[in-house]
């Protein structure tokens, strides 16, 4: 059998050939991908829409990488911490991705099966209305923050030795650099439940 002209590609070859992409440089383009793959860029459209779909099945992919449990957590805050850390840690693996994903719309049906369980567990916590959509605002940007946090250089300040002293004192009584981006996500994810669990006393009083 005649070896085919153009190679045989398929969505999860163009997906991974494309976060290959954004992890080297931090974004991707249709002509470099193509070229990547080696096919032609009309032959990229015989799978996929576009670009945005592209970025789309990247979400769906990092977030499937990154499963949560939550029929093991007990109780509503154990769940969201859940939801968060494998959140965070699906975009820290890839964090050159989540500035392309906070612009645009997420539509793929894994991402949005996460988000319904956000919103399960905060209506569970007690959470109405607006106050559902706001939380989940905050939390996705707390991981996604702390996402990139995970990408900073181990040593993230470096203030000269005669100057800024309170700067100094407190990176010196702090953790190590390789544990200081958990230690601060762990600090950050106790002050998001304790302004939540204020948020709901005060709702219901």
């Amino acid at each position: 059998m005649a070896r085919p002209r153009v190679p045989l590609i398929s969505v999860d070859a163009l997906v991974t050939a494309a976060l290959e992409l954004v992890d080297e440089s931090g974004d991707f383009s249709l002509p470099k991908l193509a070229k990547r793959i080696g096919v032609s860029q009309s032959s990229i459209y015989n799978h996929v829409s576009g670009r945005e779909e592209i970025l789309e099945l990247m979400r769906g992919r990092i977030i499937s990488e990154s499963p949560y449990d939550l029929d093991a957590a007990d109780g509503w805050e154990a769940a969201l911490g859940s939801i968060v850390r494998s959140y965070r840690d699906a975009f820290a693996r890839h964090p050159r991705l989540a500035p392309l994903m906070v612009l645009q719309t997420v539509q793929d049906s894994q991402v949005l099966a996460l988000y319904e369980d956000l919103a399960k567990v905060l209506e569970q916590a007690g959470f109405r209305g607006k106050d559902v959509v706001s939380a989940i605002s905050t939390v996705d940007s707390f991981a996604l923050g702390f996402a990139l946090d995970l990408a900073a250089p181990d040593v993230v300040w470096a203030p000269p030795a005669d100057g800024y002293p309170a700067l100094t004192g407190a990176l010196a009584q702090g953790a190590s650099p390789e544990d200081r981006g958990g230690a601060a996500f762990d600090f950050g994810l106790e002050i998001l439940m304790a302004g939540l669990r204020s948020r709901l006393q005060a709702t219901v009083r």
